[in-house]
């Protein structure tokens, strides 16, 4: 019988021993966090907006943390390639994905996706939003919003307009300005705006609605000509450019970019990474970087951020019925 109590006892503390292994795994994980490099995958090519975002937090978390966070361009269907990839990735914290409106969008417009993206992720942290821009060739005879849309209405059919790919904001915004203004346009996709923008310059394509980011550096270039922002109002980083919305009541369309990482990644890491991205944030060179390519810094938790992706998928869906478009 002693015997017995003596082995009872030795498999009771054998038992706790393992539980408070268990419990104390994670937290020592995520203190080494990370260890090594950090892939962060983004759906868009190199030099357009989010590459050149993802870039600028890259290497400030690269520094933060003494690990490389590496971009990988994975570009393709309106960033659901990207997305498909990160979901399928190990949920460690060492595969990222760079998410924004893309996401929020693909889930209305996309018939049959391989993922639900609310479902298969984790909000990790949120950067920033800025509006698109409407820029034309300087080919276009147009110089305000409102000569852009007469002169859309006097040539239906005869203008193109580029995005950076099915289902992303910058195709979007286009399609609800067309469904607002009763505009004809025709819509050339590609696997990315930076992709887009030699033929736009040629006036080979007419025009893009594209994030700030990217659009800004166009139209300061001379390459082309800023019309309109998206914002509902005049966007504070370029006051001089009107909103869209002053011509045509109630458009709107801005959109935001963040981090997510793949579902039951540890809570530990992605606090980790949700409190550095907040830290850069505060940072006077990092703001001031992004205010150079007009973005409004909106740091939230990783709770804040969920729900308000959900809010966002919402407001997309709403677009997405209105402007009437689908893409298997």
């Amino acid at each position: 019988m002693a015997l017995m109590r003596k082995c009872w006892r030795g498999a009771a503390l054998g038992l706790l021993g393992f539980l408070s292994l268990a419990a104390t795994t994670a937290p020592a994980a995520a203190a080494d966090y990370p260890n090594h490099p950090v892939r962060w995958l983004i759906g868009f090519a190199p030099g357009g907006p989010v590459d050149i975002v993802a870039r600028i937090m890259a290497q400030w978390l690269s520094e933060h943390f003494g690990q490389q966070f590496v971009v990988e361009n994975r570009t393709g269907s309106g960033g659901n390639i990207a997305t498909a990839a990160a979901i399928a990735s190990a949920p460690d914290g060492y595969t990222l994905l760079f998410s924004g409106a893309n996401n929020a969008i693909s889930a209305s417009l996309y018939r049959k996706l391989p993922f639900d993206f609310m479902r298969d992720t984790e909000p990790v942290a949120s950067f920033m939003q800025v509006p698109n821009m409407l820029i034309v060739s300087n080919a276009m005879p147009a110089r305000t919003v409102r000569e852009f849309i007469d002169y859309c209405k006097a040539n239906p059919g005869k203008i193109a307009f580029a995005s950076s790919g099915n289902g992303t904001s910058v195709h979007m915004s286009a399609e609800l300005f067309k469904a607002m203004t009763r505009c004809d346009m025709v819509h050339v996709p590609y696997r990315g705006s930076a992709i887009a923008y030699p033929d736009i310059i040629s006036n080979k394509v007419q025009l893009i609605f594209d994030n700030l980011p990217a659009a800004l550096e166009q139209a300061r270039g001379g390459n082309l000509r800023a019309l309109g922002v998206t914002s509902p109002e005049r966007w504070p980083t370029v006051p001089d450019i009107p909103a869209i919305a002053e011509t045509v009541p109630g458009y709107s369309s801005t959109v935001y970019y963040g981090m997510s990482a793949p579902k039951d990644t540890p809570r530990e890491i992605i606090d980790i990474l949700n409190k550095a991205v907040n830290d850069a944030l505060k940072d006077p060179r990092l703001v001031a970087r992004l205010a150079e390519i007009g973005g409004v810094p909106k740091p939230m938790s990783p709770g804040e951020y969920g729900r308000f992706i959900t809010e966002e998928t919402e407001k997309w869906r709403k677009v997405v019925e209105l402007a009437g478009v689908s893409v298997e």
